[in-house]
């Protein structure tokens, strides 16, 4: 049922060959995620192993910006170590029910309780990754005090008292740390309780390096020249500075320029490769058109100044 993987060889990073991590054989598991090429960042990696390894009665907190890759490295870590996931986003009308399950009419006029994605991770041993929980009302998450802690989960509906396996995990995913969202960068983002945020040891996943993601480009894009990937991953710094603000700069742009939205412009550049506007046009399809009208001059002014003569609109 369990097997070791080592750690050099399942995510690409240079490591003893003694370094193993234990993770689930094999199977047809379809809750397991799919595979996908992807760029494992050390630090971030080994947040996560530590983790996956031994819980230590805690959740796991990950914090970032927008796009920074939070959920994604969830997502291949489990869908290396072959480790079944359920996934649930966040919002203002979630409720704990929910994440426990509900009745539903069979066929033949019976009701059948079916699990919901906490009472089946509870159940099979399996990662609840609940993705920006902090726009959850906090009063919804009190419920999960106690199965963090390994404490058994009932099922009030049912009467029923569920164990949970020794492979169970929470990992929530925030824009901000709990504490609520003091840059006024993101919309519903609550307060969470401090007894709820005292049981998850937290970590911060920023913006990958610019060696990082060019890294990424050359996977993605493996045919554009360097140059424009550099050129690329500059204007993304760019713009993510402006975002955050500070100094002249502060609360100039409302959008901002993720890895995953860098990743979406080259490669939409590629498709229109070959049109006279095509780093532009892909640029508005990727992110500007999300703007007002100053902002998409703004960003478009800063895409020039990066790329000169190259960049025509």
């Amino acid at each position: 049922m369990y097997q070791q993987y080592p750690i050099a060889e399942t995510f690409g990073i240079p490591a003893p060959a003694s370094m193993k991590v234990e993770g689930f054989t094999p199977s047809s598991n379809p809750f397991v995620p799919v595979e996908k090429p992807y760029l494992f960042r050390r630090e971030p990696l080994r947040d996560a192993l530590a983790f996956f390894g031994n819980p230590n009665g805690d959740g796991l907190y990950i914090t970032g910006p927008t796009g920074s890759g939070k959920t994604s490295l969830i997502e291949q870590v489990a869908a290396r170590l072959h480790w079944g996931l359920q996934a649930v986003a966040g919002h203002g009308r979630l409720e704990f029910n929910d994440l426990l399950g509900q009745f539903i009419l069979t066929g033949n006029g019976t009701m059948k309780w079916i699990d919901g994605p906490l009472t089946s991770a509870v159940r099979h041993g399996q990662v609840l990754l609940i993705n920006e929980i902090d726009a959850t009302d906090p009063a919804e998450l009190l419920g999960l005090n106690d199965i963090v802690e390994g404490k058994p989960l009932l099922i009030a509906a049912t009467d029923e008292v569920v164990k949970p396996h020794p492979k169970f995990r929470l990992v929530a995913t925030g824009n901000s740390a709990g504490a609520g969202d003091h840059s006024g960068l993101y919309q519903g983002v609550n307060r969470q309780s401090l007894a709820f945020m005292d049981r998850f040891r937290l970590m911060e996943v920023g913006y990958p390096e610019p060696a990082d993601e060019m890294t990424m480009l050359e996977q993605a894009v493996p045919t554009m020249p360097v140059s424009i990937r550099e050129r690329m991953i500059q204007l993304a710094n760019e713009i993510r500075k402006v975002f955050i603000g500070g100094g002249d700069s502060s609360g100039l742009l409302s959008i901002t320029m993720s890895t995953r939205g860098l990743l979406r412009w080259a490669l939409l550049s590629a498709n229109y490769k070959g049109a006279p506007n095509a780093l532009a046009y892909a640029l508005d399809r990727a992110l500007v058109l999300r703007g007002d009208m100053a902002e998409r001059e703004a960003i478009h002014r800063m895409a020039q100044d990066v790329f000169g003569s190259d960049w025509v609109v």
